[in-house]
């Protein structure tokens, strides 16, 4: 069986940068974990998922996906991927339903196998009364759950997301992190980046630590923690590993 992803030695260093965003980065990654990449400000994380999703191209090393090569054969990778920003990336002068018909068409997906998918999860998040207002008239929880409703229409095979709870009230961020749940149980690996180390700990099945464009550890959370002296938390843990200097 192929690991969900393989990266080996992969560098990206952005133009008029002294040091590389992404230095000498390997991982490879289950298929159907729920694997964390967790690190400070300007770590790397973001690069890496926006490498890993198509979004920005690397200058040396190697990605496979299921066995695929980025970003050679980024056609049969894309339809396997999905991906949800830290940012709303909606249409706030349309509808939801509005805005998931568009995603739902980039994905290939139409007429009724496409509306059935979306009230099937605006059902399950909660949303089904509110598919015909704007999105601008939404809350941040709302929006939020919009967002990893357009990422996940499709069934993809891998599910990326950057930060996807954050700022959000606790009975958004309770209904997102069970439906997380449920997808994993259900086979979808999922890539998962977050400042909220309470809540990788309890999510994650696999953790990396990245800093200054490296790992630095990995491991599933409750051994590292373990293993590590003094350590009660996967918190007090990233703090020993990357410092308590501030990064802006």
């Amino acid at each position: 069986m192929y690991p969900a992803i393989t990266i080996k030695r992969l560098v990206k260093t952005y133009r008029g940068n002294a040091s590389p965003a992404i230095d000498r980065l390997s991982l490879s990654i289950a298929q159907g974990t729920v694997f964390g990449l967790l690190g400070p400000n300007g770590a790397g994380k973001t690069t890496l998922i926006n490498i890993l999703c198509g979004l920005r191209s690397f200058d040396e090393g190697e990605v496979n996906i299921y066995g695929y090569a980025l970003p050679r054969q980024w056609k049969e990778i894309k339809t396997l991927i999905g991906f949800v920003p830290q940012e709303i990336a909606l249409y706030p002068l349309l509808t939801a339903y509005e805005n998931l018909k568009i995603f739902g068409g980039i994905f290939g997906l139409r007429g009724a196998v496409l509306d059935n998918r979306i009230n099937e999860l605006l059902s399950q998040f909660g949303l089904e009364q509110s598919k015909r207002r704007t999105l601008q008239n939404f809350s941040g929880g709302m929006k939020r759950r919009v967002n990893l409703i357009a990422g996940i229409l499709h069934r993809p095979k891998i599910l990326f997301l950057d930060e996807p709870t954050a700022g959000v009230d606790v009975q958004s961020k309770n209904v997102i992190l069970e439906s997380l749940r449920e997808m994993n149980r259900q086979g979808t690996t999922i890539i998962y980046t977050s400042h909220y180390m309470e809540e990788a700990e309890a999510l994650c099945s696999h953790v990396a630590f990245i800093d200054e464009g490296s790992v630095v550890c990995e491991g599933n959370p409750a051994e590292m923690i373990k293993q590590q002296p003094g350590c009660t938390s996967l918190e007090m843990l990233y703090l020993q590993l990357t410092g308590k200097k501030l990064r802006d």
